[in-house]
């Protein structure tokens, strides 16, 4: 995901990539998200190939859509690092989710001023409307 993020000019803020379905906050490189079915069609291309490869399975479709929101307000953003930086944790997957490999958190922690960190985790995150209904 990263790659080809960097790829396609979008800057990743927070990530959570699952079994079976991802998340993440990321920056427009125009500001006008024109970009994001072209980047994330090679993310979803790029990521079968792999992910078959690894589990004997190609030619199988491994990302199937994906759904998007345009963040507008500081407030809505700040939730939502929390709540992509958490998702593993929600998911079953850590009970820390600095612990799971396939997510930001960790780099967050590590890389964002230590306030802010702090600030991004007093945010509630469950008046959130986000599409997450997957079993891990």
């Amino acid at each position: 995901m990263i790659d080809s993020a960097k790829a396609f000019g979008w800057q990743l803020r927070a990530w959570a990539v699952l079994a079976n379905h991802y998340h993440f906050v990321a920056d427009s490189p125009d500001g006008t998200g024109e970009s994001l079915r072209a980047w994330l069609t090679e993310f979803h291309r790029s990521a079968a190939i792999e992910v078959n490869l690894l589990s004997g399975a190609p030619g199988r479709r491994v990302w199937m859509n994906f759904r998007e929101t345009h963040i507008t307000h500081q407030t809505s953003y700040l939730a939502r690092l929390r709540y992509v930086n958490e998702n593993p944790v929600k998911h079953g997957l850590a009970e820390e989710a600095r612990h799971y490999q396939w997510c930001s958190a960790a780099w967050f922690e590590t890389h964002a001023p230590k306030s802010f960190v702090e600030s991004v985790r007093r945010f509630r995150t469950d008046r959130l409307q986000i599409w997450d209904d997957f079993d891990s």
